[in-house]
């Protein structure tokens, strides 16, 4: 909990000063190029208490300090400097999803048991972008593989889910013949 916190507070600050810059698009590229960094390997290295923060600065530096702007760089130096590297990948990932809510894009995730085409992709997209609630929103499809639902889709957005998927329904069916409601009904 007090990692999202300190999180929240430190993306907060930099889509502020971002803006304030009127450097956002910038910064959010830049946060794009440290998310796709952020290996678990790198990852390991920012939480580890065996290597100094002087050392995980340095490393910080030597990998980012010609990629990103020098607003981005600057901010996340101050990062560094107040203790809070362990943070960076939660920084990241929170300072896209206000960059999400600013710029009103909704993100619907589908998972399917096989890959699916670019033109369904943009079908799913389009019809979702016809619903009530995402008329106002730019929205992105972004698909994932999971073999075990058999067939059908599951869709994800934030608070909603359909589960449309054959292994739900047979999930279903399963806890129809367990009630056997079908024997109550004749008692």
């Amino acid at each position: 909990m007090q990692n999202k916190l300190v999180a929240q507070r430190y993306a907060k600050a930099l889509i502020d000063l971002a803006i304030e810059r009127n450097q956002l698009e910038e910064v959010k590229a830049d946060i794009d190029v440290i998310r796709q960094t952020l290996t678990p390997e790198f990852r390991n290295v920012l939480l580890s208490p065996v290597i100094s923060e002087q050392k995980k600065s340095q490393i910080f530096k030597a990998i980012f300090k010609t990629r990103v702007t020098a607003l981005t760089f600057s901010f996340f130096d101050l990062v560094f400097s107040k203790r809070r590297e362990w943070a960076l990948g939660e920084i990241a990932e929170e300072f896209f999803e206000r960059y999400r809510e600013l710029k009103g894009i909704e993100i619907i995730e589908i998972t399917t048991a096989v890959e699916i085409s670019d033109e369904l992709k943009s079908k799913i997209r389009d019809r979702f972008q016809h619903l009530k609630r995402f008329q106002d929103k730019t929205v992105e499809v972004r698909t994932k593989v999971d073999e075990r639902i058999l067939g059908g889709f599951i869709a994800q957005s934030q608070d909603i889910l359909f589960d449309a998927s054959i292994k739900n329904d047979l999930q279903f069916i399963g806890r129809q013949f367990i009630e056997n409601l079908y024997m109550q009904r004749i008692r």
